[in-house]
């Protein structure tokens, strides 16, 4: 074997010193075969808190650059200063610190020409952890030399593994705090954790809120065979051992699980439980404890911190809401207030127009009382005998009092009244009676004219109305029959009950209507073609009025008339009481 050419790997052959986790590597780099021999006689029986060694070697300078990018691992570096070049080893330092910018692995510099390579310049100049003759180096001195430089690299890699396990917790809680949907953070906690496990992604997450029982417990991610169950509540459909898995995570103290099948569970600050359940993966290795620990306390604030974002998201969205009603109610209450001005500026109207309309119907009965006065006046000064003439004259001047009576009345109870805004009450109500009343009170007038009033009813029906309002427009309608009939005529009122509704069917004898006559009907101050038959006076509010209070009750005012000189029907009909309404 020529030593310049050729490398020789020295490693304990039994398989289980093979094994990487339980050797420490170390290089022996020198150009003298007996170091190497030497090197590995004194220490062919170390072990250190039972880890042994794997002992590899390099017979110059540039075999060990090629050794150690095969085997990075290497912890401690025996080197020789002096080799193919007096600074050979020196060269090889600045390499492995510089071009492969390894700091974890300790060099021990062991030089048998101390003069070459001064300690205390090449101590300060070069980055090595110590500097031992090879004179000095005894099988002790090796064994603690060694130990220690074994020791601090422990160290350094420890210290490394934890600076990667911030920048991995750094990485990870940015991912996680940038989550703003908790199905995605579900799903970035489950595949963090297989990746920390060093397993693919297969499994379910389920989270608990003990403060809020409406939700329950709920699947808000799956991975792998379980990606379609997100979104279970109380875990419907799951299978049972995963069913069974998933509860006892929830129900036990939070931490890692990796007996199989592997698991996590999290309490967070909120009381939240969250539980991670993989599938089908075996036994999984311990995580490091500080990224375990770290990696828990993300996942929990993260939980709490995308909870309370979908909390305050869902309060935003109630607030909008409200607002958005709030602001509904409002326009509501200004298109109210512009209806009722509007109605406002329409009652004044129609009050202009009925003061008008009272100015002009007025003036001919005031006419007629101021001539006959005046008549009267003049015949009771010249004839002292006129008594009789007198009284012919106080009787018309009372007709005419009369009849501008009945005006007024008639103008203040119906016209002044803005017939838009009715008051109507709706209640159980004996229709019969209320009808009945409505014909008495018209028969001193129908008894004036010789007419007859032919009333006919069962001897109760109940209906839902306002009675009052009901029964002016029974009144108007009984009242219009008197009117339009002619004397001596007949009147027919009939009450009846079918379907749910009860009707008053008012018939009289008079006129009748014309084709022209309909479309005016229910209009405001219409004058239709039939007269008076006695001298009575109309103004042209009566079915207007008897219109709009059965609308107000939903019910119908029907018109039937066979034509001229045929008479008028008039029915009116409503809802009538349940006999729960009429017994109450």
């Amino acid at each position: 074997m020529n030593p310049q050419d050729d490398l020789l790997l020295v490693v304990d052959d039994t398989p289980e010193a093979a094994t990487a986790s339980r050797v420490s590597t170390i290089a022996v780099v020198d150009d003298d075969e007996a170091v190497h021999e030497g090197t590995r006689f004194a220490l062919g029986d170390y072990a250190l808190n039972g880890v042994g060694l794997r002992i590899i070697s390099a017979y110059s300078a540039q075999e060990a650059r090629d050794l150690l990018a095969r085997h990075p691992e290497t912890a401690v570096i025996l080197l020789d200063v002096v080799m193919e070049t007096d600074r050979a080893g020196l060269d090889l330092v600045e390499y492995i610190r510089r071009d492969l910018g390894n700091e974890t692995v300790r060099i021990i510099l062991r030089t048998g020409q101390p003069g070459q390579a001064p300690e205390r310049e090449v101590v300060l100049r070069y980055d090595i952890n110590d500097y031992k003759a090879k004179t000095e180096l005894t099988a002790d001195k090796l064994f603690t030399t060694l130990t220690a430089a074994l020791r601090s690299h422990a160290q350094l890699v420890r210290i490394g593994e934890t600076n990667r396990t911030l920048e991995t917790m750094l990485d990870f809680t940015a991912r996680l705090f940038g989550q703003r949907s908790i199905h995605r953070l579900a799903e970035e906690v489950l595949d963090r954790l297989c990746a920390i496990l060093g397993v693919p992604p297969d499994g379910v997450v389920a989270l608990d809120e003990p403060a809020n029982p409406a939700r329950g417990c709920r699947i808000i991610a799956g991975r792998g065979r379980h990606a379609g169950l997100a979104g279970l509540a109380a875990f419907s459909g799951l299978p049972d051992d995963i069913k069974a898995g998933l509860l006892d995570l929830l129900e036990g103290p939070p931490g890692l699980r990796t007996a199989d099948p592997a698991g996590m569970a999290v309490s967070t600050a909120a009381g939240r439980r969250i539980a991670v359940r993989l599938s089908g993966q075996g036994s999984v290795a311990s995580p490091d404890p500080l990224l375990l620990r770290l990696f828990m306390e993300r996942v929990a604030a993260a939980f709490d911190m995308v909870m309370l974002q979908e909390e305050l998201r869902i309060a935003n969205e109630q607030l909008e809401q409200r607002v958005a009603q709030r602001t509904s109610e409002l326009m509501a209450a200004n298109r109210r207030l512009e209806t009722q001005y509007a109605r406002a500026r329409r009652t004044t109207a129609f009050q202009n127009e009925v003061l008008g309309m009272v100015a002009h119907d007025l003036k001919n009965p005031l006419a007629v009382i101021m001539g006959r006065t005046e008549i009267l006046q003049e015949m009771i000064a010249g004839m002292p005998d006129a008594g009789e003439v007198a009284q012919n004259q106080l009787d018309r001047i009372r007709e005419s009092t009369r009849r501008l009576t009945g005006m007024v009345d008639a103008l203040i109870k119906d016209a002044m009244v803005d017939a838009l805004e009715l008051p109507v009450r709706p209640e159980p109500t004996e229709f019969v009676a209320l009808v009945r009343e409505a014909v008495d009170a018209n028969r001193p007038l129908a008894d004036r004219k010789q007419q007859t009033i032919a009333f006919s009813a069962p001897d109760s029906i109940a209906a839902v109305c306002d009675h009052e309002r009901m029964r002016e427009a029974v009144d108007n309608l009984v009242s219009n029959a008197v009117k339009y009939s002619p004397p001596g005529g007949r009147i027919a009122v009939t009450v009846a009950s079918a379907g749910g509704e009860v009707s008053v069917a008012v018939q009289d004898s008079g006129p009748g209507l014309r084709p022209d006559d309909y479309p005016r009907l229910f209009g405001r101050f219409q004058r239709l073609s039939a007269r008076p038959t006695g001298g009575e006076n109309s103004t042209g509010l009566g079915l207007f009025i008897t219109k709009r209070i059965v609308d107000l009750h939903e019910g119908r005012l029907d018109v039937r008339s066979q034509g001229q000189g045929a008479g008028s029907v008039f029915t009116i009909s409503i809802k009538a009481a349940s006999d729960r309404e009429a017994a109450a």
